[in-house]
Formats: structure tokens, sequence, C-alpha cells
């Protein structure tokens, strides 16, 4: 379900990104949140994209060709979803989702 649709101008863009992002913030019953992140995969554009979300537990980033999933807190998993996105070419800004 979505919750909110919102426009905000960004800093910290790529040459390839526009400085007005539309932002979806949504919700998904937890036995969902994988499917969701499957079709996300398919749907996001290279290079810079991702999306990212989360439950108590766990945290979702969901790249064009990859997904991330670690439990919250897991320095490690989230360092390896950041690197990742920086070999996509994800803004070093960009790379701050809610852990």
């Amino acid at each position: 379900m979505v919750r909110k649709l919102s426009r905000a101008a960004v800093e910290g863009t790529s040459a390839e990104q526009p400085s007005v992002w539309t932002l979806v913030e949504f919700e998904v019953e937890d036995n969902r949140a994988e499917s969701l992140a499957d079709a996300l995969m398919g749907l996001l554009d290279k290079p810079g994209w991702y999306a990212d979300f989360h439950d108590d537990r766990e945290i979702f980033v969901v790249f064009p060709d990859r997904v991330f999933r670690y439990p919250r807190g897991d320095s490690a998993g989230r360092a390896a979803a950041q690197e990742h996105g920086r070999s996509l070419a994800v803004p070093e800004p960009q790379l701050d989702w809610t852990d």
C-alpha cells in the first residue's frame, strides 16, 4: 500500500540523475517483502538507482542486478550493500538508507 508520494529537490546527484526526485513511501506485508525486492530489482535503471525498505528486523537494499537482505544493525551487510552501490556509481551521499 502506498502511504505517501512526494517530490524533493536533492543534492549530490550524478550527471545521470535528475535534481528533483519522486519519493514513494509504501507498506507491504512481511511475507511479500522478498517478492517486492525481486520485482524492484527488475525495474530499477542503471546507473545509480536503488530502493531500500525495512521492517523491525531486516533491511532490504535493492539494486538493478542484486538484492541485499541483512539484519538491522549488521554493519557487514550494510557495508557490502554500500560497496555494491559504489560499484554502480551511486553517489556517496545517497548510500545513507535507514539501518
